[in-house]
């Protein structure tokens, strides 16, 4: 016969067991109704820009796929920061997501020593979207029309020539900073709270060159601005001829960036394989490639590990330029 205190015991256990099944019960339930409510992705940069651009792109045919509404807010300010430390600090149940360069991620903790939130811990990567190239563009009256001109120029002028950008360390603005490094030459930086607002001064004269993150190329087309060369490893489909800066002596030169979707730290990983399937689906369809490849990007569907290895190898390259050219975040 089985002592007192050993029944009593294993009666103790089968309570736990009990509880701890209606606990994992309703979170379960929770996970397999999910979505139940409407999704707010919240871009970290203005209205306008490449990250806005994409996010809505995706936004319309994902709420079609997951049966519920997906609205898009911008929240831009501090190199992406404020959008990001909103969703970092966000319930992890997979109803708000961020849309993010991956600059975010891998640059910030470089430009911000004091960061409201740490993005490696606080965030999880969900899916890619889109690599983003950069064009190197410049005002149609400056006096040159091929990236040979203009470097001669650029080189002859030393202080004379500003270049605008979306801000401190930004993609655009690591790519002119790998620009002036390479070239050894010099330029003064314009930083601006976005692409869009950069972009209305090149148009307009108030600044001589930009990198690009696509949203001009439109104007480029319409003869409003010069395209001379492409920012990335290979030429851009969109414009075959243009050569990339690599080919006309800059060796190794690849300012590319990854943009895509995270979520809080700690969402289900059900809910982030929901959406990582989802969203590569939407990247997948004419549509969304055509807006897509509007502004210069690629489509780059891949899984969360993947994204988060990019990033990965993202913070050494740029890490290292950042800590070279003493750049800081606004």
């Amino acid at each position: 016969m089985q002592s007192h205190p050993l029944r009593f015991k294993r009666h103790l256990l089968a309570l736990a067991c009990t509880a701890f099944g209606f606990l994992v019960q309703p979170a379960r339930a929770q996970t397999e109704s999910w979505p139940a409510k409407p999704i707010k992705v919240i871009v970290n940069f203005p209205a306008g820009g490449a990250a806005d651009q994409i996010a809505r792109a995706v936004a319309v045919p994902l709420q079609t796929s997951l049966g519920q509404p997906v609205v898009v807010e911008n929240r831009g300010g501090a190199g992406g920061n404020i959008g990001g430390e909103a969703v970092a600090k966000s319930p992890a149940d997979g109803y708000t997501l961020l849309l993010s360069s991956g600059g975010m991620v891998s640059v910030n903790p470089y430009l911000y020593p004091k960061m409201p939130f740490d993005p490696a811990k606080d965030l999880v990567s969900v899916a890619a979207a889109a690599r983003v190239m950069v064009f190197l563009e410049v005002r149609p009256t400056l006096p040159v029309n091929n990236i040979q001109e203009f470097m001669k120029y650029l080189k002859a002028n030393p202080g004379k020539l500003t270049f605008g950008t979306p801000g401190n360390g930004s993609s655009p603005h690591l790519a002119a900073e790998m620009l002036k490094a390479q070239a050894d030459v010099f330029a003064v930086h314009v930083p601006y709270r976005g692409a869009a607002p950069a972009m209305q001064d090149l148009l307009g004269g108030q600044v001589d060159f930009m990198f690009d993150p696509g949203i001009g190329l439109s104007h480029v087309k319409a003869g409003k601005l010069k395209l001379l060369a492409v920012g990335s490893a290979k030429r851009s489909p969109l414009f075959p001829d243009v050569p990339t800066l690599d080919e006309v002596g800059l060796k190794g030169f690849d300012a590319d960036t990854w943009f895509g979707f995270y979520a809080p730290a700690g969402t289900p990983p059900e809910v982030v394989a929901r959406l990582n399937r989802e969203i590569n689906k939407v990247l997948a369809t004419t549509a969304v490639k055509e807006r897509i490849t509007a502004i210069g990007g690629v489509p780059a569907p891949m899984s969360p590990a993947d994204f988060h290895a990019r990033a990965a190898i993202d913070s050494t390259r740029f890490g290292a330029l950042i800590k070279a050219r003493n750049i800081q975040g606004d």
